[in-house]
C-alpha cells in the first residue's frame, strides 16, 4: 500500500459581481450564500462527515473493486475503462459519485464490509447514479436554483425598498421579521426542493442497484445490511431531525422502500463465492494492519487466529511497529502459503525497500509487478530503482515511471518519482518539468510554477517540454471573490 498522498480541495468557477451596481451586488451576494449555505450534493450512498482526508492507491484493493464493479457496469451499461475507483483513507463508511464518472469509496466501508456482496451493493447503488445521469441534472436543478434564488431575493429587495421610502407611517407587515422572511423565504424553498430532489435520486439508485444485482445473479440483502448498519448509527441522531432538510431518506425509510424488492427479487438467497469472501477477508485485514493500531489489530486478529487474514494483518502491524525481521519472517509465512500471491511479493519487497535494503526488493517487486502489471507495484518498483544508486537502474525506472504516467496522467507520486530518476541521471530539465507536474496535481500552483519557470528555460522554445512548462506556467486557479 502506498503512502497518502493529500487531494487538493475542489475548485470550481463562481460568477463575478464586479461589474455589478451596489445595491445589486449586495442583494446578489446574500443569494449566493444561501446557495452557499445548501448542503454539498454528491451522490452517495450515506455520509458520517469529516474531515478532509487524502487519497491512497493499493493495486490489491482496487483490482478487487475492478473485479466487484464489471458485473455491475455491464448492467448498468457504464463504460469501465471511462470510470474510476478511488479510495479515500477515511474511517467513516461511506462512498459517493463526483467529478464525472469517479466513485470514491472510503476505507471504512471497506473495513466494515463483513462480505463482497455487502460493498458490492454499495458500488451497485454508485453505478445508479452514474448510469442515471444525476450528477447531471442535479448540476442543472443547482444552476436553476441559482437563478430562484437571485430572482427571489431581488423581488425580497424591492419589498424592503419599497417600504423604506413609505416612510414610518403605513407599516403593515413591515416589520423587521417579516422582512427577514421576505429576504430568507425564497432561498429556504430552494433548499428544500433541492433536498427533496436529492432524494428522490438517491432512491432511484437504490432501485437500479436492485436491479443492477438481480441481472448479475448476486443478492440485494448485502444492501439491505448496509442500510441497517445507517438505521442503528442514525437512530438517536434521527429522531429530532427533519425529515425534509436531510438530503438522504432516513434509512428507516430506505428499508422499508427496499425490503420488499430486495426479497422479491430471485438472487436474493445468492451467496458471494469462497475464493472471493476469502480475498476479501484479506483486503479488510490488509486496511486493519496499516491504518489500526496495534491493539485494534491483536483485538480482532489474536494470535489463537491462524487463518491467512489474520496472519496478514499482524505481519503488517509488527511492520509497522517497527520490528522489520519478525515482519519479514511472517511475511515468508505467507508466501509460502500461496506462492503466487502477488500482494504478498509486493507486501515483503516494501518492506525491504522502506528499511533501507533497496537491493534485495527488488526481486519481490519484479515478480508482483510481472503477475499483475498493476500500476502501483510498477510505481513502487521505479521507487525502488532509484535507490539503489546505480545509473542503469535510474535509467530503467525513467521507463517505467514514464509508462506509468501516460497510463495515468494525474499520478502526482509518479512524477515525483520520475523527477528523482532524472535527477540521478542528471537531466535537471526533465526532472524539473517533472517535479512541477507532481505540485500542481498536489494543488501546489506556486511551486509548480517555480519548478516549471525554471524547466522551461532550458527547453527550446516549442518543444513538448517547453509547452508542457508553459500550459503550467499559464494555469491560473479559479477565483472565489
Amino acid at each position: 500500500m502506498t503512502k497518502p498522498m493529500t487531494a487538493p480541495g475542489p475548485m470550481g468557477p463562481t460568477p463575478s459581481s464586479r461589474t455589478s451596481p451596489a445595491p445589486v451586488r449586495r442583494v446578489l451576494a446574500a443569494a449566493l450564500a444561501c446557495l452557499v449555505a445548501l448542503p454539498s450534493l454528491p451522490a452517495q450512498a450515506q455520509s458520517s462527515g469529516g474531515p478532509k482526508v487524502s487519497i491512497i492507491r493499493d493495486a490489491e484493493i482496487e483490482q478487487l473493486l475492478r473485479e466487484y464493479t464489471a458485473p455491475i457496469f455491464r448492467a448498468a451499461g457504464i463504460n469501465a475503462t471511462a470510470t474510476k475507483i478511488i479510495l479515500v483513507g477515511d474511517r467513516s463508511f461511506n462512498a459517493f459519485v463526483a467529478n464525472g464518472q469517479k466513485i470514491f469509496v472510503n476505507t471504512g466501508a471497506l473495513m466494515d464490509a463483513k462480505t463482497p456482496n455487502e460493498i458490492i451493493g454499495v458500488l451497485a447503488h454508485e453505478s445508479g447514479h452514474i448510469a442515471g445521469g444525476h450528477l447531471a441534472r442535479l448540476r442543472q436543478e443547482l444552476a436553476k436554483a441559482q437563478i430562484l434564488a437571485v430572482a427571489g431575493m431581488l423581488i425580497g429587495a424591492g419589498a424592503v425598498v419599497a417600504t423604506a421610502r413609505s416612510g414610518p407611517y403605513g407599516r403593515v407587515g413591515s416589520d423587521p421579521a417579516g422582512l427577514a422572511g421576505a429576504m430568507l423565504g425564497p432561498g429556504e424553498m430552494i433548499r428544500r426542493s433541492l433536498l427533496a430532489y436529492q432524494r428522490g435520486e438517491e432512491q432511484a439508485a437504490d432501485r437500479a442497484a436492485i436491479n443492477y444485482l438481480t441481472a448479475t445473479g448476486q443478492s440485494a440483502r448485502g444492501l439491505l445490511t448496509t442500510m441497517e448498519r445507517f438505521q442503528n448509527d442514525a437512530l438517536f441522531r434521527t429522531s429530532r431531525l427533519d425529515p425534509y432538510l436531510m438530503s438522504h431518506p432516513l434509512p428507516a425509510d430506505r428499508i422499508a422502500s427496499l425490503q420488499a424488492a430486495a426479497q422479491a427479487s430471485p438472487t436474493y438467497n445468492a451467496k458471494d463465492p469462497p475464493a472471493l469472501q476469502a480475498r476479501h477477508d484479506l483486503m479488510r485485514a490488509k486496511l486493519f494492519g496499516f491504518t489500526a493500531n496495534a491493539s485494534e489489530v491483536t483485538r480482532r486478529y489474536p494470535p489463537s487466529d491462524t487463518s491467512l487474514a489474520a496472519r496478514y494483518a499482524r505481519a503488517i502491524s509488527v511492520y509497522k511497529q517497527g520490528r522489520v525481521e519478525e515482519a519479514l519472517q511472517q511475511m515468508d509465512g505467507l508466501i509460502a502459503a500461496q506462492p503466487t500471491n502477488a500482494y504478498f511479493q509486493e507486501l515483503k519487497g516494501q518492506v525491504l525497500m522502506e528499511a533501507g535494503r533497496t537491493a534485495q526488493s527488488l526481486p519481490f517487486l519484479r515478480r508482483a509487478a510481472a503477475q499483475t502489471g498493476a500500476l502501483p507495484i510498477r510505481v513502487m518498483l521505479g521507487h525502488a530503482l532509484i535507490g539503489t544508486g546505480n545509473p542503469n537502474d535510474a535509467k530503467e525506472a525513467i521507463t517505467i515511471l514514464t509508462q506509468a504516467v501516460q497510463r495515468e496522467d494525474d499520478y502526482a507520486e509518479a512524477w515525483q518519482y520520475l523527477a528523482m530518476a532524472y535527477e540521478r541521471r542528471g537531466d535537471t530539465p526533465n526532472a524539473q518539468l517533472a517535479s512541477a507536474q507532481s505540485l500542481f496535481l498536489q494543488g501546489n500552483f506556486v511551486a509548480a510554477r517555480t519548478q516549471a519557470d525554471r524547466a522551461q528555460k532550458q527547453f527550446a522554445r516549442g518543444s513538448p517540454g517547453w509547452l508542457k512548462a508553459d500550459d503550467i506556467l499559464n494555469y491560473r486557479p479559479p477565483r472565489f471573490d
